[in-house]
């Protein structure tokens, strides 16, 4: 049976907790790494009824969406309803692990979760994540120096290329110093000119593995002042990306895919808000699971016919309407957008740990509002 660690390593694989935007708050808030995981709920929000749940299925770990804090606190009294929420897990010994805007943008994740639910083909992401994976690096190093430089470097996470590892490229030459005032050589004296016969060693290695690659380099080479560059590839895309767009299998009506709309997403009581000619032939649809302010700009310059996404505000809507080309908006509830999501990483995670564990999507609506009421005809 695996353990919390163990399910956490795989939940990591797939939302990488680096890919969590700097204000985020995920990862693990409640539970014993060592502990055995048998069953896993999933749930959007880490509230008490879920907390309750919880208990009532006897899971081991509960997995959310949204963080149950978002800043630090001094204290998890159960005085608070989050700091019941703690008392209520940690009493019962169920963990509680959050993926949030690291579960944004990569496959199996909320955006593309919704895209499925909402029946779109032909789906990517709608503004790739780019960014620089692998830095260059150029050290020069005495002969004999340069089995043991190349093995440190490595031993730090440098020269892994795809499924490749222990790469390396080496070329000779000859290179020359001269030690000033103050230098303590290990070859050659002060003042003088000194050429030695040198290798040429180049490697990639993780961006992220920077410090530790160049404190690696340097415990294992024989100079006091070390020969080297690092150059930063160009940014790639990284198969990532915010939002989604795809195309319906058929066009149909602004009416009748917000009709669709409302029908594909979880049941809710909040509103499903249209802003657009209700006649428009919507095709080419683009998305962004809960509040996608961000990414409406990036939706009509795509050529989306209809931009999906939540929270959507009085004044943006208004001024987007005026501009020329403009797509159409269907806003809808933020916990049914997300809620997309939990079947997706339920099944994912079940079959990347070969149905050891149990999983189970949670019933409850968290969605806060419990009823929407509107006037003049409906749609």
């Amino acid at each position: 049976m695996p353990t919390l660690k163990d399910v956490i390593a795989v939940l990591d694989e797939m939302y990488n907790p680096r890919w969590a935007d700097s204000w985020d708050a995920v990862g693990t808030v409640v539970g014993d790494p060592d502990a055995e995981v048998s069953s896993v709920l999933f749930a959007v929000d880490p509230v008490q009824a879920v907390a309750d749940q919880a208990v009532a299925l006897g899971v081991d770990l509960i997995v959310t969406h949204h963080p149950l804090y978002l800043k630090g606190v001094t204290s998890v009294a159960a005085t608070t309803p989050k700091g019941r929420v703690v008392h209520t897990l940690a009493s019962n010994g169920i963990a509680l692990h959050t993926c949030h805007t690291n579960a944004d943008s990569p496959k199996f994740g909320v955006s593309e979760s919704m895209a499925l639910a909402l029946g779109l083909i032909d789906v990517r992401p709608l503004e790739d994540d780019l960014e620089s994976t692998l830095d260059s690096w150029t050290v020069y190093v005495p002969h004999e120096a340069a089995d043991r430089v190349a093995a440190a470097m490595h031993a730090a996470g440098a020269g892994q290329i795809g499924n490749y590892d222990l790469a390396q490229f080496r070329s000779q030459g000859d290179g020359s110093f001269r030690p000033l005032e103050g230098a303590n050589p290990a070859i050659g004296g002060v003042g003088a000119v000194e050429w030695v016969p040198e290798t040429k060693l180049e490697l990639v290695a993780p961006a992220h593995l920077r410090e530790d690659v160049r404190a690696a380099m340097r415990a294992a080479h024989p100079y006091e002042e070390v020969a080297h560059t690092v150059t930063e590839q160009a940014p790639a895309a990284s198969g990532r990306g915010s939002g989604r767009i795809g195309t319906l299998p058929q066009a149909i009506s602004l009416r009748e895919f917000a009709h669709h709309v409302q029908q594909a997403l979880p049941s809710h009581s909040g509103a499903t808000r249209i802003a657009g000619d209700l006649e428009r032939r919507i095709e080419t649809v683009a998305l962004c699971g809960g509040s996608g302010d961000f990414l409406l700009g990036a939706a009509s310059a795509r050529g989306a016919d209809v931009y999906v996404t939540s929270d959507r505000r009085h004044h943006p809507v208004s001024e987007h309407q005026e501009e020329p080309n403009a797509c159409a908006i269907v806003d809808v509830p933020h916990w049914s957008a997300e809620a997309t999501w939990l079947p997706v990483v339920a099944r994912e995670l079940a079959n990347r740990l070969g149905g050891t564990v149990n999983t189970h999507v949670s019933d409850i609506v968290t969605d806060p509002w419990s009823l929407t009421l509107t006037q003049g005809a409906p749609a």
